[in-house]
């Protein structure tokens, strides 16, 4: 790693706090941290004068994918596209552009979008590419759409082996090209894996794009690939995030077998929960639900990871000092996740590990307050809230309620810890700034109030789920989160206040400047 850069004083900085803006003072970084605040003391530093700016603690991503974003950003973006046609031509347009026979990837399409909202086929993509596989990920992550030469390589042209629930098939039986949950991986297995090298270059592109929105701390679930190259990129003195590399299920046995734990590592790279799948996703329909989905009788969803085998796993690693964060959107799901906890305290005592659900974007009013009662962290990701809307209304109706219930939550008593579940969503931590305290998409819809109003969140209580209780959520509380002697220099520079500005135009602020480790790692005119 590379030492430290020198003392640096920042002059007339207002800073944001949680409760209010202060009067300009001065912030002193020195070692990578935050050596003063206020008056420090008169010693040789560099000075840059802020002229009354406001200064923020380092934003920080609770729930993301970096290799997966990074990975993105050189692939095909059919994110949102408003037509199955608009994707189609994009992909026409991309593979006249690729070697021949070359696989053809990309991600972010959701048929939700699009007339009718059926989802598309294998046939519409051999329309414009048949002469190479073409794999595009669904936005939630847990659906593919394939061409039929995608489909032949995995054996799926004519049948549908093993799952056929997870293989969508027309009246004939025949696969259609969309894949769920983990029938995606009959294709997967057969994607070349990308190079060590490029899965390196795939996060520093990463990286570059937190810096750019204002984020200094991400935690990441993408599994052993992206550990390997976050630690490159940590040897060769590259790495200015604050990572927690969150662990797969691939990964635990190795670990444990190495005597590992969560918290394992330095200031700028270490490990992190046991990351589990309960179920699948709402925008693939795969959500488990306790009750069947707004017009489908009898379709509760998709169980991921059996009750059972979701409790012997989560034991297993709190034993070994593991906490477990896992996945569940549909109130099924949390529900069960929730009762595994609970066998997990039974047996942790005064140990009592910081579990987390991941998403938890529904939730059964009978369960919400047991969030407190068993310590168990919410980590949720305010822009679904406004990005979903539509499909909560017309899939879960009266349920929607009790979806991205954040003032529920907070006032229960559970802490927050809040991300942007990128690339699935927008990195911006503004936008989802913006989401949490209006319930509102960046086109005002669906009015003033916002959607189901009474779970809006204040600005402080929204940001603190960016700082203070994304920091808690993954044990780096006291050095993260703050801007006080003695924590980390990291931190954002912003021409305007956002706690004073419209809320209505959070999701458009951007820093002037972001510091990691007391460097400047961004400015806007880069």
């Amino acid at each position: 790693m590379t030492a430290p850069p020198g003392p640096l004083l920042l002059r007339g900085a207002r800073i944001r706090t949680l409760e209010g803006l202060s009067e300009p003072c001065d912030i002193l970084l020195r070692n990578g941290r935050i050596a003063a605040v206020g008056e420090p003391p008169d010693e040789p530093a560099e000075t840059l004068d802020l002229a009354g700016r406001t200064v923020l603690p380092g934003l920080h991503d609770s729930h993301l994918h970096c290799l997966m974003l990074g990975r993105s950003l050189s692939r095909l973006d059919v994110f949102e596209v408003p037509s199955p046609d608009e994707a189609l031509a994009r992909v026409k347009a991309f593979a006249d552009g690729l070697p021949p026979g070359e696989w053809l990837l990309g991600r972010g399409w959701l048929q939700e979008l699009w007339p009718g909202g059926a989802f598309p086929t294998r046939w519409q993509l051999d329309s414009v590419a048949p002469d190479r596989p073409v794999c595009l990920a669904h936005k939630s992550g847990h659906a593919c759409w394939c061409n039929s030469a995608a489909l032949a390589l995995a054996g799926l042209a004519d049948r549908a082996p093993g799952s056929p629930e997870r293989v969508l098939c027309d009246a004939d039986g025949r696969p259609t090209g969309i894949l769920f949950e983990d029938a995606m991986g009959l294709v997967a297995r057969h994607i070349p894996e990308p190079s060590a090298a490029s899965d390196v270059e795939a996060l520093n592109r990463a990286q570059r794009e937190a810096h750019r929105l204002g984020l200094t701390a991400v935690q990441c679930l993408d599994g052993a690939a992206s550990l390997r190259a976050f630690q490159t990129l940590r040897e060769r003195g590259e790495l200015r995030l604050r990572v927690t590399s969150h662990l797969s299920a691939a990964q635990l046995d190795p670990v444990l077998d190495a005597g590992l734990r969560t918290g394992f590592g330095d200031e700028w790279l270490r490990l992190g929960h046991l990351k589990l799948f309960a179920d699948g996703a709402l925008g693939s329909l795969t959500a488990w639900m306790i009750e069947p989905y707004e017009g489908r009788p009898g379709d509760h969803g998709v169980c991921c990871l059996e009750p059972s085998e979701l409790r012997a796993l989560v034991l297993r690693a709190a034993a070994a000092g593991i906490p477990s964060a896992v996945h569940a959107i549909g109130d099924r799901a949390v529900r069960e996740v929730l009762d595994a906890f609970a066998a997990a305290r039974e047996v942790e005592g005064a140990r009592s590990l910081r579990h987390r659900i991941e998403h938890a974007q529904v939730i059964h009013p009978a369960d919400l307050r047991r969030f407190a009662e068993l310590e168990v962290i919410a980590s949720m990701q305010p822009i679904h809230a406004t990005q979903d809307m539509p499909m909560v209304d017309r899939h879960w109706g009266a349920r929607g309620r009790y979806a991205y219930a954040f003032r529920t939550l907070l006032s229960s008593g559970a802490r927050l810890a809040f991300g942007s579940d990128a690339p699935v969503e927008s990195l911006s931590p503004f936008v989802g700034l913006h989401a949490a305290v209006t319930r509102r998409r960046a086109d005002g819809s669906p009015g003033e109030e916002g959607w189901y109003a009474e779970e809006r969140l204040t600005w402080g209580e929204a940001l603190a789920g960016y700082t203070v209780g994304a920091a808690w959520s993954c044990g780096r509380e006291g050095g993260l989160g703050g801007l006080a002697p003695g924590y980390r220099a990291d931190l954002l520079v912003l021409d305007v206040d956002p706690g004073a500005v419209d809320p209505a135009g959070l999701h458009a602020l951007r820093p002037a400047m972001t510091f990691a480790g007391g460097e400047c790692v961004w400015r806007a005119e880069e």
